[in-house]
């Protein structure tokens, strides 16, 4: 018989690829002149990052779902802030790219991900030069190189807005280990959304007060409150689904289902905008750049392995070291099950990253997380 954990496993994982596919689509429906023909991106973000900060509030603060960490005015404003301002412009800049480009051809640049990580992780010393990693590189880049070429409909200007994005996004995530780790901070997608979306929303004020704010008055744009409700609940329900998934699966099954949300939105965007074409290039493209980043995560996941395996060795040194992830609470009264250790390489999270996703875990975190401070389900 099926036991029902592997059952929940699965549903969790199907909730997941269904959102993450969900609030793209929805995305790109939303700010399409086409469709829903509102074009004004910056203000669909701040929408979202506003009621992601109310909802975590009432779920920190007043339902005690999750408990927050130490907050201090020090580790605000020196990993906060910068966080919130990569992770503004990620978003700000890829829901930009809506605007120009298709689904499809957004999901395809967005195979260089690993190498827009990569690079920052080199740069900002957190990460090691290595042939095997750089050839890596190449492969997904050459792939992209090829679908874009075969891009029907390309636009330079879309191109540049997501690839900025990405490399916005890129930086946030070495950001994230550099800062968050070395105060030891334990985060989840609820917690973190909790500090960073407020701040978010006032990086997203300046460009929105002088970009589109002017514009907004000038067209007089009638709000649909309906439509805007259901498009940042769908967006706050990923980051839901995020925090359920990472309690039940390992990496190597976040970044299969990825891989597998990516071929399903290429064909679904196709069926629901009949104006995205794609062509054999861009197939032909796009698999060779998926093979590099399948096989960059397989070295980084040999890597992990490799890290693991002194500590898993020793008896003792296992046995203090998971004493010590049980015992140390930033905040003295941080439950374990309430949020994954911000740690690892912030390149291994670089082919699981989701539209709205703050935090995601990294192959380390993952093991860290199942291992040895439980399912998130036992709450």
């Amino acid at each position: 018989m099926i036991s029902r954990q592997l059952v929940l496993t699965y549903l969790y994982l199907l909730i997941y690829v269904c959102l993450s596919s969900g609030v793209i689509l929805f995305n790109k429906w939303v700010l399409s002149p086409k469709y829903f023909k509102f074009p004004f991106p910056i203000t669909l973000t701040m929408i979202h990052m506003a009621f992601s900060g109310i909802v975590t509030f009432f779920l920190v603060r007043v339902f005690k779902v999750v408990a927050p960490v130490k907050m201090t005015f020090n580790i605000y404003a020196t990993c906060v802030i910068p966080i919130s301002a990569f992770f503004a412009s990620s978003l700000w800049f890829g829901n930009t790219a809506y605007l120009y480009i298709s689904v499809a051809f957004i999901q395809m640049l967005k195979a260089l991900m690993p190498v827009a990580t990569f690079i920052m992780a080199v740069l900002c010393g957190t990460d090691k030069l290595r042939w095997d990693l750089f050839l890596n590189m190449v492969l997904v880049s050459v792939g992209v190189v090829v679908s874009s070429y075969g891009e029907i409909h390309f636009n330079v200007i879309g191109t540049l807005y997501q690839v900025t994005g990405i490399f916005a996004e890129a930086l946030r995530l070495v950001l994230t280990q550099v800062l968050l780790q070395k105060k030891g901070l334990t985060l989840n997608p609820i917690t973190s959304l909790y500090y960073i979306a407020p701040c978010s929303f006032i990086f997203l004020f300046i460009p929105w007060y002088l970009l589109e704010k002017p514009e907004m008055d000038v067209s007089q744009i009638q709000f649909n409150y309906s439509i805007f409700f259901l498009n940042a609940l769908s967006a706050f329900a990923l980051n839901i689904s995020i925090f359920l998934v990472i309690g039940r699966t390992g990496a190597v099954t976040i970044r299969v289902a990825g891989v597998l949300k990516d071929w399903i939105l290429i064909a679904l965007s196709t069926i629901i905008f009949p104006e995205s074409v794609i062509t054999s290039l861009n197939i032909i493209g796009y698999a060779v750049a998926l093979s590099g980043v399948v096989l960059y995560n397989y070295l980084k996941m040999k890597d992990v392995k490799a890290n693991q395996l002194p500590a898993d060795n020793n008896p003792d040194r296992s046995t203090k070291d998971k004493k010590a992830l049980n015992t140390y609470r930033p905040d003295n009264s941080m439950d374990n099950n309430d949020g994954t250790v911000i740690g690892g390489l912030a390149s291994e999270a670089a082919a699981a990253v989701d539209e709205e996703a703050p935090l995601i875990p990294s192959a380390r975190i993952s093991y860290v997380t199942r291992t040895q401070t439980g399912s998130f389900s036992n709450r």
